[in-house]
């Protein structure tokens, strides 16, 4: 009698006739208890060395049409076209997300045959989401998605759930898609699919490159955002200011922006407390570039919290309804300011007369800054842009990040 796990074959074998020899044994007695015992042990060996497959979901497709009397014609509601039910049919397209929801709805054949994984279910169908109005292509041009797929316009749904789930999961997509309607620079012309994808990968650039350092709440003290600013000096100054941020446990983080996001930068908060500064260089002078930079470290300091993680900023609307603007834009504004040009030199309107680049370079010199920010300062307060246009460093930034948020695995 074999009383112990079956572990070799040997055993297996061995079992499998005592079970036949047992089969008409009666209830209530050892034999009876012994064929129990048996039964169980021989389960638990082909458990393990003879799992079954689960059935192919399109076998499984066929057999349910075969047993309804249903034809290709009949699939098209739940399929596509002819073409393409003949092609999945055929195995040549695979099956989406939404065919399967379909043949589930329609079929009943369940969601862990379809999904080929035993007790799946389908993901949370997310009804306020169009997944077609993501910029797939454009993102797919660019590299940003860890799968390779065949026709990736028809598997946007997949692409994007993956995406999300990479930059932090649905609560993530929730705080940069509902981004429209709340306060901050937001340009009422935006794609907020287009701003929601530029976000999230920032985001998944932050989460898969870890800092080893981590942020101090608090430590974002006046006296860091004139250290910060006194990095202009250098050539490499955009270079340093990103080392010295990661120093501190804050990514700085440089991706184009996408069409129609009207974007300069944002200013975002991971779920552990990481923060994440994402910049654009849509406009690429050093100007904008040290403006924008202190300008989001303001909200990281100020503004940023667990209930609103994401904080996105148009510049260019920048003092265009200065009476309505968001109160912590403004607040961002006077830390930057403050924090590049001291509220004791600008108070005293060091410039007498008219500004010449001379004395921009001379102050400069004297603040150990770049001039890009003294001409951009003066450039903005007099709402003429095109003074001093040789100070402000166009073309001086990108230079350094041509590589700050690499591609992945092209989709071709």
């Amino acid at each position: 009698m074999i009383n112990r796990l079956i572990k070799t074959e040997e055993d297996y074998d061995k079992a499998l006739s005592r079970i036949e020899d047992l089969m008409d044994a009666t209830a209530g007695t050892p034999e009876m208890d012994e064929l129990e015992l048996l039964s169980a042990l021989v389960e638990m060996y082909e458990a393990e060395h003879f799992p079954i497959s689960p059935p192919n979901p399109i076998e499984a497709i066929k057999f349910r049409m075969e047993q309804l009397g249903l034809t290709q014609k009949d699939m098209v509601p739940y399929l596509g076209s002819k073409s393409k039910v003949s092609e999945v049919l055929n195995g040549k397209r695979p099956l989406t997300l939404a065919m399967m929801r379909a043949v589930n709805r329609g079929l009943g054949i369940s969601a862990e045959v379809l999904l080929k994984e035993p007790g799946a279910t389908f993901p949370e169908d997310m009804q306020d989401v169009d997944w077609s109005k993501f910029p797939i292509l454009e993102m797919g041009k660019r590299c940003w998605f860890s799968k390779k797929v065949g026709n990736i316009k028809e598997t946007a749904e997949e692409l994007m759930r993956d995406f999300i789930a990479r930059a932090g999961g649905p609560e993530t997509l929730t705080a940069a898609f509902l981004r429209q309607g709340k306060g901050g620079r937001y340009n009422e012309k935006t794609d907020r699919y287009a701003l929601t994808a530029w976000c999230l990968r920032v985001l998944i650039h932050a989460r898969e490159n870890p800092l080893p350092v981590k942020y101090v709440k608090g430590s974002l003290k006046p006296a860091v955002f004139q250290d910060i600013a006194r990095l202009s000096y250098f050539e490499n100054g955009p270079l340093l200011a990103k080392e010295y941020l990661e120093k501190q446990g804050i990514h700085l983080i440089i991706l184009k922006h996408l069409p129609r996001t009207y974007l300069d930068g944002a200013a975002m908060l991971l779920r552990d407390g990481t923060p994440v500064i994402g910049l654009t260089l849509r406009h690429d002078r050093l100007d904008n570039f040290w403006f924008c930079l202190l300008h989001e470290l303001g909200h990281v300091a100020k503004h940023l919290s667990a209930s609103d993680r994401i904080i996105v900023d148009d510049l260019d609307l920048r003092g265009h309804d200065a009476e309505n603007e968001d109160k912590i834009e403004k607040e961002a504004d006077e830390l930057a300011k403050a924090g590049l040009i001291p509220k004791k030199i600008w108070g005293k309107k060091p410039f007498k007369g008219k500004v010449t680049p001379d004395a921009v370079r001379k102050l400069s010199e004297a603040l150990k800054i770049h001039p890009a920010i003294i001409a951009g300062r003066i450039r903005y307060e007099q709402n003429n842009y095109r003074m001093l246009s040789k100070l402000v460093g166009l073309g001086q930034v990108r230079k350094h990040f041509p590589e700050t948020c690499p591609a992945e695995a092209c989709d071709g």
